[in-house]
């Protein structure tokens, strides 16, 4: 009769072996399988590396797994599996997150529920090194304080989440944003042929492979001409080789795809733009941002609707990726606006397209975003962009209202959707009002007839003299000229009327008392309905703007007819002025007319009292609202005699 120790001893070698039998066997059926996909592979070039790296990467893990079951440990008797999660007498072979999270064992091989106090685990406490950075506000929980020194140094390099990005897959799936209307259409299989133009300036290497990848795997082969990567410049040394090794590695898959332009200098968004249309050989160029994923079927859409009609420009819907955790946040077809500044904004679609009911429409659009899919040869025949432009902004307004002005127009398409990424910082300027204040100046000069002064009045700027150079602009007056462009009015009246054309305006700048002339009215801490003295700074929120029909905004004016500018009032009941939405204040009975002229009094029309300033107990010198003395103030700057 066999002793009880014989018995377990050979139980315990017939389940090792077993166990070691079925692992190799797994090996040898994946290596066979491997061999039968890597002969595919060399005999057919358009198939794709990416499956051979993965079948290698499970194959190392399976080889982990052979190691980790051969290690000499205390066997788990199935009673004990009968309260995890696990399945069979091996456990799960490939546990995922929450399977480890569910399951973690203590060294007496034992489950996290187990209520015995001597084998709880401790959670390790990390210090947060960067707990004022807003990488870390909502994510990096686990990371440790060397990943966290590389997440921060990467984020302030890039101004996204370049540490995430590098751990990320190149092909990882990102939502299907689009509407349900869009994914039962049907598109010509005719269509014509794009290139894609990615620009970019010390991007992330990760965020530019994925961008290429995107494209290659969600735009159909045949209508997608070639890839082109333009480098302004810059100064990371991943983009060079490492890029080139990737472009390589892209055309052992698809010969001649990608192409390099690099500028020998930075030269600016506008100046990368055309050198990759210039570069570009298809039927339609879409100029992206390097830092961009596309959406399946992104492509088929634009250029559905560009076959229709090649005049028009049209843009993408966007989707935000999280500049922190890299998340795909779904939004909302838009239209593209700007202000009187030029700064892009959103805009709602015209009346028109919301009776559609029909979300998968395109909708006319006033101006367009940076991003722009277009006919190759109409963007040549209309100018391209303005090579005048400096660094960053107001070439994309500028080519808005120049489509629309001369002969084309702009469209925003829902059914085509691109996620990018909205950076915390971006790479051109510290401060990108410096260009953006020169460009916006250069477009205005070229396009906007009267309407000009309404850009340097949105700047603070004198209207004559304000001393700021926007280069020579003879060549895009002449380029108007030829293409017979209608003039800018037609453009307000017509295309976006929802302008504020500001005629009404009268003055506009700081407001100052003869009494106390280092001070300036000031819109006060916001939020808030009290104006005050304040050393004067010339920034918005002393800015002031009187107009013919009485009203005095303080603290900026706003760029659209929708929008509520903050009107000083005399409420009447109170010896202090107080400032409220214009609309709100008429509706209250406030009294919000005022008379005034350049150096005199600035007196309530129907209160009969003036604004003038005191000394309070404080000592201090503060606006109140009482029976004129005499005081007089005057405002910065003078369009016409008021």
């Amino acid at each position: 009769m066999m002793r009880p120790g014989f018995l377990r001893l050979a139980a315990i070698v017939l389940v090792a072996t077993t166990a070691v039998f079925y692992i190799v066997s797994i090996k040898r059926e994946m290596r066979s399988y491997g061999d039968s996909l890597r002969h595919a592979y060399q005999n057919n070039t358009a198939w794709n590396r990416e499956a051979v790296r993965r079948l290698e990467q499970m194959e190392t893990h399976i080889n982990k797994l052979g190691n980790r079951s051969t290690r000499r440990k205390p066997m788990r008797t199935w009673g004990e599996h009968a309260n995890s999660t696990q399945k069979g007498p091996f456990g799960d072979l490939n546990p995922g997150p929450s399977c480890l999270k569910s399951i973690k064992m203590t060294d007496h091989g034992k489950g996290q529920n187990n209520k015995d106090p001597a084998v709880k685990l401790e959670k390790k406490v990390v210090k947060k090194l960067y707990p004022n950075s807003t990488l870390f506000s909502k994510w990096g929980e686990e990371l440790s304080e060397e990943e966290q020194k590389e997440a921060e140094e990467l984020f302030r390099r890039y101004g996204y989440n370049a540490f995430l990005s590098n751990k990320l897959p190149l092909n990882r799936e990102i939502p299907d944003t689009r509407d349900e209307r869009c994914l039962e259409r049907k598109y010509p299989t005719n269509l014509p042929t794009i290139s894609v133009v990615l620009i970019y300036l010390d991007e992330a290497l990760s965020i530019i492979k994925r961008a290429i990848r995107s494209i290659m795997d969600k735009t159909p082969p045949h209508l997608l001409k070639e890839i082109i990567l333009v480098d302004d410049h810059s100064s990371n040394e991943d983009l060079i080789g490492k890029l080139d090794a990737y472009v390589s590695f892209i055309h052992d898959e698809r010969p001649g795809l990608v192409k390099r332009v690099r500028h020998k200098e930075q030269m600016g968004l506008t100046q990368a733009r055309i050198s990759g249309w210039k570069a570009a050989t298809g039927d339609v160029v879409a100029i992206l941002d390097a830092h961009i994923e596309v959406h399946v079927e992104w492509a088929e859409p634009l250029l559905a609707r560009i076959k229709e009609d090649r005049t028009v420009v049209l843009s993408p819907v966007f989707d935000r990726v999280n500049f922190d955790d890299l998340k795909v946040i779904r939004y909302i077809s838009a239209a593209h606006g700007f202000d009187w500044a030029l700064w892009c904004m959103y805009e709602s679609f015209r009346p028109e397209w919301y009776k559609l009911n029909d979300e998968a429409q395109p909708g006319k659009s006033p101006s367009i975003m940076g991003i722009l899919v277009v006919d190759r040869l109409f963007f040549g025949e209309i100018g391209v962009l303005d090579g005048g432009m400096k660094i960053y902004g107001g070439e994309n307004v500028e080519l808005g209202i120049r489509v629309w002005l001369c002969g084309g127009s702009i469209e925003v398409v829902p059914c085509s959707k691109i996620a990018h990424i909205e950076r915390a910082h971006k790479p051109y300027l510290p401060d990108l009002s410096i260009t953006m204040k020169r460009n916006a100046l250069r477009v205005a000069e070229v396009w906007m007839d009267e309407y000009k002064d309404n850009v340097k009045i949105a700047w603070n700027l004198p209207l004559k003299d304000h001393g700021i150079d926007i280069g020579d602009v003879s060549e895009r007056k002449k380029l108007r000229e030829r293409l017979k462009c209608k003039p800018f009015k037609w453009y307000l009246d017509n295309v976006y009327p929802q302008l504020d054309t500001w005629n009404d305006l009268v003055a506009y700048g700081t407001l100052v008392n003869d009494l106390k002339k280092d001070q300036c009215i000031d819109q006060g801490p916001a939020p808030g309905s009290k104006p005050i003295l304040y050393g004067c700074h010339v920034f918005p929120p002393q800015r002031c703007y009187y107009r013919t029909t009485g009203q005095i905004y303080v603290g900026g004016i706003k760029s659209h007819k929708y929008n509520r500018n903050r009107c000083l009032v005399d409420t009447g009941n109170d010896d202090s002025p107080s400032l409220h939405e214009c609309k709100l204040a008429k509706e209250k009975g406030f009294h919000m007319y005022w008379d005034f002229k350049q150096g005199q009094a600035i007196r309530n029309r129907e209160t009969k009292k003036c604004l003038e300033i005191a000394v309070g107990k404080d000592s201090y010198f503060h606006l109140i609202i009482q029976e004129c003395s005499g005081q007089h103030w005057k405002i910065q700057k003078v369009i016409k005699d008021f």
